[in-house]
């Protein structure tokens, strides 16, 4: 049995005055979201036996407070595939994961990671695949598990969506009507 475990960098800057998109950071309710993620995965009791993510400044910031919360450095393997990928690079990039890594986070971006989330999960009638059909907001967190030996068998619908979780879920003045 394979998880993965897909986190959404945490709200950005747009009114930050950098030069490229690659270099936003993340604003003040994105630090929050992003620690208070950290806090509720500890709580649940996620661990990782390996970390892939974009290394876009707004995901190394995003990881950084999520570890914060989380009470332990992610250290992640920066992968620039990951930087705004499609749901096909980031399949790819899931298929080449060491097979010894039971339980993976990768973090990254819209859309990318809400395309693959309904890539891997079956077509059914799920109440958590609705949500992430709707919207995979900013910080929101999607756990996909794969009766697979080898991440290169991770097949499209095969997954199972076990959990969705985003950070008005855990706090509603994270949703997207406050500020």
């Amino acid at each position: 049995m394979k998880t993965l475990t897909l986190l959404r960098h945490a709200k950005s800057g747009w009114d930050d005055p950098v030069a490229r998109d690659f270099d936003r950071p993340l604003n003040p309710k994105g630090q929050r979201a992003a620690a208070m993620m950290g806090r509720h995965m500890r709580s649940l009791g996620l661990v990782f036996d390996h970390v892939v993510a974009s290394p876009a400044v707004r995901v190394i910031e995003t990881l950084r407070h999520v570890g914060e919360g989380y009470g332990s450095d992610l250290a992640p393997a920066w992968e620039p595939r990951a930087y705004l990928a499609s749901a096909t690079t980031l399949l790819d990039i899931v298929r080449e994961l060491p097979d010894e890594a039971e339980r993976v986070l990768l973090s990254g971006h819209n859309p990318g990671l809400e395309e693959l989330v309904l890539l891997l999960s079956a077509d059914d009638a799920d109440p958590l695949r609705d949500q992430v059909e709707i919207k995979f907001p900013t910080a929101s967190l999607a756990e996909l598990r794969f009766g697979v030996r080898r991440w290169e068998d991770v097949a499209p619908g095969e997954g199972v969506l076990a959990r969705f979780v985003r950070p008005r879920d855990l706090d509603p003045s994270l949703g997207p009507a406050a500020r």
